[in-house]
């Protein structure tokens, strides 16, 4: 855990579902106009439709004509080193349909000391969490909540995570879970870049306190807040040990942030990891790779040479008594 002052770091977990296709339905008004989006719920008087930009009610008395467009995939583009991680083109939809969307790709992260979050980069089983989450520690467990037929989640823990890489100064590491002959991994999506604005919508998955699965939401209080010479996302989502090393999203379903501290003695004041510190260190994840012989360092220290006097060094504050004169 990181000394800071008034800082104190939280651990997490959360969920994910599998992508969806992505449709939208054209709706021509009695007006004239046409609207195109997502319908949310269809009542006897009204429709709720997602435009994007904002969710609005329609009256059917003023809907000439519904057309259903056909599901369409959305683009799905490969990040950095062979696709490690993976990135898209996602619509705006609303927390309930994200928190759904994408619950399975977010995992609890167990080790003997304690518990936090994580999130799975791709199929292959790569996973993101914090540094001090699995600090110290070989010996790491993952929970993935699979989503069955029935639409419900089912725990499954998996042991043997294995370590792959660390960054103590950026609060990051890259672990790799197994994989499963009977489980698919759903991973999530980076965003591409930091393009987030004071007062943005966000909102987290975690298991704060051990409450598994929950989901808070919040806006972008600023997006550069600096402590200790790095720059964090500074966010009302609630955040609290439990939450750390989950990913926060934005309103795309895109990670934007890796949830790691919380100012203690305030509510609403949690702070995330930027997406441009986590891209960095999963493109040069090879420069911080884990090392068995040299635990939880990215770095070897040479021994310091022997000296070949074995007496005292001299020290410029003593000084050598005088001999007496015979």
């Amino acid at each position: 855990m990181k000394s800071c002052w008034k800082l104190t770091f939280c651990c997490l977990t959360a969920c994910w579902f599998s992508l969806p296709a992505v449709r939208a339905d054209v709706i021509e008004l009695t007006t004239g106009q046409k609207i195109e989006g997502d319908v949310l719920k269809e009542r006897p008087e009204e429709l709720v439709v997602d435009i994007g930009v904002d969710v609005i009610r329609i009256p059917l008395s003023q809907i000439k004509h519904r057309t259903v467009t056909k599901a369409a995939e959305a683009p799905v583009t490969k990040g950095n080193d062979e696709a490690l991680y993976l990135t898209a083109d996602l619509p705006h939809k609303s927390v309930k349909d994200l928190a759904q969307q994408f619950g399975e790709g977010v995992v609890l992260i167990q080790t003997p000391g304690g518990l936090g979050s994580g999130f799975i980069l791709n199929e292959r089983g790569f996973c993101v969490t914090n540094y001090h989450v699995i600090e110290k520690e070989t010996r790491i467990a993952a929970t993935i909540y699979h989503q069955n037929a029935q639409g419900e989640f089912t725990r499954r823990r998996i042991d043997d995570v294995k370590i792959i890489a660390l960054n103590p100064y950026f609060d990051l590491a890259l672990v790799q879970i197994p994989e499963q002959k009977d489980l698919k991994f759903r991973p999530v999506f980076i965003a591409k870049n930091q393009d987030l604005r004071e007062g943005d919508q966000v909102f987290a998955i975690g298991n704060p306190l051990g409450l598994e699965r929950s989901v808070s939401q919040g806006i972008v209080s600023t997006r550069n807040r600096n402590f200790e010479g790095l720059t964090y996302i500074q966010t009302t989502t609630q955040i609290n040990p439990g939450n750390s090393g989950g990913p926060l999203f934005n309103m795309k379903g895109e990670v934007v942030g890796v949830t790691n501290m919380k100012l203690i003695l305030g509510e609403g004041l949690g702070f995330a990891i930027p997406v441009s510190y986590l891209r960095h260190f999963l493109s040069n994840h090879d420069a911080f790779a884990f090392d068995k012989n040299n635990a939880n360092s990215g770095q070897r220290y040479l021994d310091a040479p022997r000296r070949r006097n074995a007496k005292l060094p001299p020290s410029p504050l003593i000084k050598p008594a005088a001999s007496k004169e015979k």
